[in-house]
């Protein structure tokens, strides 16, 4: 596959917009793999695919490498992610822990 893409359309066309939508299907098929194309297609039904992929390419280029590797790393436990008060988001492989409960003392 190329690293060099080609984006149609980020708003969809409107209805009566005259573009000729085989001349960049036949190419897509001509690039992908039918196996890719199926893959995409069964992924783009996914809800709020599509706004969740903007929302990373709109990331800063910094940021949105160190989503990557994260997502790449080969790591079979579950990924969770936790919201923090400044609103960082950080993500963790394995099962977040539960804060630790206070240790409670009983005075006199």
């Amino acid at each position: 596959m190329s690293a060099e893409s080609v984006v149609y359309y980020l708003k969809r066309p409107p209805a009566n917009d005259p573009v000729d939508e085989t001349e960049w299907l036949f190419s897509a098929l001509g690039q992908f793999t039918g196996a890719e194309l199926r893959e995409l297609l069964y992924i783009a039904q996914e809800p709020d695919f599509f706004e969740t992929m903007r929302a990373v390419f709109a990331l800063p280029e910094q940021s949105r490498a160190a989503l990557q590797d994260f997502l790449a790393a080969p790591d079979a436990r579950p990924v969770s992610a936790t919201i923090e008060p400044d609103g960082r988001c950080v993500l963790q492989h394995g099962t977040p822990q539960p804060p630790a409960k206070p240790h409670l003392k009983i005075v006199d």
